[in-house]
Formats: structure tokens, sequence, C-alpha cells
């Protein structure tokens, strides 16, 4: 390790401070820390000691994300076999779905991590971190068969507007993830729904059955999967956000490392749940007629409440305000893909919109504390 140390040390003397390439030493000083723990340390004010930073911070959550996305990798070539019907291995499904998928991973990172690169040079800054998780998680929600060059304009969409137009990590209103798919629904609807584009390779197949279960519904057709095949995730749907099972996974270590919100999971969860059980009882068509335990397991509900509705920065702040946003997150998510039939998931669009009202939630339970401080000092000057 000291080996490393004392090479990288060598390679950032040209871009040290009066050397002449020290324009660009937020690029270099990118590589260093995301090797060793940053000797950055604060001057002023209280603080505390902590080997975890940001990238690390990071690192967990990809961690969370690989069970996944390496299940998706692998539906990804199962959806791909049963519907041309050829005999297939394990292997040959997973190999399949990596040809699909890692490409535009790789694409998600280059295009993302370049801006991110242009920007922190620009501005004279260290390299943001936050899109080590945002250049994974862009294309795990993403339809298999979408053309890379689209992948490549959402993803720079949502840096350029979603992060870097609001000043970078840590300061964006929006996910920038679901930013990205929303700009490729609104900007290229036909690959981004139907039942051809969830399914790798299946535009030249006949009778294809590749729709979602949600898009199925909306459209007035049938379920044909059971309750364990829509948990672990055998359906079609985007890459990484079909199976419950496997978010469920990554929502532990989430928890247990402490970098996701409990609070805002469960919210979301009763959230759904709840108007989920009342539309039941209504049951005036075929999406509110669908039980409300599935409403959880389909789609992109785990993943997006797991991975998207926690981001840190986007959510409320406050413990009560992460129970009201959770909530809230789960209530519209529901109600939009009731009342949606054009867009029956609805994850998505709750999720942005909460995005939105997170600060307000966060300004209103803070005044509440306030207020009730107030009356508690009033009352006790009172008795005094």
């Amino acid at each position: 390790m000291n080996f490393l140390r004392n090479k990288l040390d060598d390679l950032k003397r040209p871009f040290g401070k009066g050397q002449k390439w020290e324009k660009y030493a937020p690029a270099v000083n990118a590589f260093d820390t995301f090797l060793f723990v940053p000797n950055h340390t604060t001057h002023t004010g209280a603080h505390i000691r902590d080997a975890v930073d940001l990238k690390r911070t990071m690192v967990t959550v990809i961690i969370a994300l690989m069970p996944a996305l390496i299940y998706g990798i692998y539906n990804t070539g199962y959806q791909h076999f049963i519907q041309t019907g050829e005999a297939f291995t394990f292997l040959d499904a997973f190999i399949h779905g990596s040809w699909k998928i890692v490409p535009m991973i790789i694409v998600s990172y280059v295009v993302g991590l370049t801006i991110e690169f242009i920007f922190a040079v620009y501005r004279g800054h260290e390299v943001n971190e936050g899109y080590l998780v945002t250049g994974l998680l862009i294309p795990m929600i993403m339809p298999v068969d979408i053309p890379l060059w689209m992948v490549a304009i959402s993803v720079a969409f949502a840096v350029l507007i979603a992060k870097e137009a609001f000043g970078g990590t840590g300061m964006n209103i929006l996910n920038p993830a679901l930013t990205a798919r929303a700009f490729a629904f609104f900007a290229y609807p036909t690959y981004m729904s139907g039942n051809k584009v969830w399914v790798s390779e299946a535009s030249n197949i006949d009778g294809i059955s590749g729709e979602t279960i949600l898009g199925s519904l909306a459209a007035g057709g049938n379920v044909n999967y059971s309750f364990f095949e829509m948990f672990q995730g055998s359906i079609p749907g985007s890459i990484a956000e079909t199976s419950a099972l496997f978010v469920l996974i990554g929502a532990a270590i989430l928890i247990i490392t402490g970098v996701g919100s409990w609070r805002i999971m469960l919210g979301s969860v009763i959230g759904a749940a709840f108007v989920g059980f009342l539309f039941n009882l209504w049951g005036a068509n075929a999406l509110m007629s669908f039980s409300w335990v599935n409403h959880l397991v389909v789609g992109g509900f785990a993943c997006g409440v797991v991975f998207m509705a926690t981001d840190p920065v986007s959510a409320a702040q406050t413990n009560k305000g992460k129970w009201v946003y959770g909530i809230l997150v789960g209530v519209f998510c529901i109600l939009i893909r009731v009342f949606n039939p054009a867009y029956p998931e609805g994850v998505m669009l709750a999720i942005l919109l909460m995005n939105v009202f997170a600060p307000t939630i966060d300004h209103y339970v803070i005044q509440g504390n306030i207020n009730k401080r107030k009356k508690r000092w009033a009352s006790a000057l009172k008795t005094a």
C-alpha cells in the first residue's frame, strides 16, 4: 500500500499548487481520494473524526445495488430466451444479459464522469462523488433495449440540469437518476413503454408477451404471474427493478450501515399499502382490483423507495419529515398508477414530486418544533 501511495504522490506533483498543471488537480485528486481516505480536516466549529467519507458512503450504496443488478443481468437473458423459445443455461442467460447491460453502464459512467470532471476543473473544486451511485442507477432503471445514444443524452441531461445547474452534489433538489429516466420517458416515449422494450431483442418475435404487469393491467389485461414470480422478479421490466427480493437485500445493507433511512422506506410501504387497500375495496378497474400486496412487489416501487426516495440530498432531512415524505411517496405512487393509464408505473413521478416538496415538509416540521418550544417556554414563565 505504501508503494501505491508513493506512486500517487509522484503522479500528483506536477498538479500541485503553483505547478504547471495545477488547474487539472481536481481530476487527479479524484483518483487519490477514491483509493485513500482524504487527509482534509475541518479547522473551525464542532466536528468529529471519522474514516467514512462521501466516497465510502457511495460505495456502500453500490454494494447494496449489486444483488438487484446481478439478478437483473440474469433476468434480462432469461426473458430473452423464454421469448425466443431457445434452450439455455444460467450462464447463457447471464452472458446475454451482460452483453446488453454492461455497455449501458460504461456509457453512463463515461458520459457522466466526463461532465463531472469538466465542471470540477472549471470550478476549481474536487470531483463530486455522488455520480458513483447515479451512474449505476441510471442504466438499472432503463429498458434493456434502449439505444446507447439515448442513455448518453439522458445522462448528460440529468448531470447538467438536475445536478450541476444547482451547484453539484449536495445541492440538487431532484434525484438525478430519476430525472434521467423522466427525460428519456418524455423525450423518447416509444422506447420507454409498450410490450417490446422490456425484453432484449424482442422486436423480431411474433406474439411477444413482454408487457409489464402494470402495463397489462392498465390496458385491461390479466396477470399471468404468481406472487412468488413477481416477488422474485422473473418478469419483464426495467433491468434491475423487477426483483423485490433482491432489492430487500440491498435495503437491509443500507439500513444496517445507517446509509438509507428506514423511516422513508417503511413510510412509503405504509402509504402505498393503505391506498392500495382502499382501492381494493372500490375495485372499479383492473389496477384498483390488483391486490395491495402485489402493488408493493411489482414495477419499480421497491427499487424506487429503497435506492432513490432515500437519497439524502433530495429527500426530507428531519425524522418526522421522513415519515411524512415516505408516506406521501407511497400514496402518490398508487394514485398515479391507478388514475394515469398512459403511465401506470407511478413511483418515478411520485418521488420527483416529493423531492420538490421535501424542503417544505422539513420547514413545517422545524417550525412546529419551534412553536412547541415557545409554548413550553411561555407556560414555564407563567408558572414561575
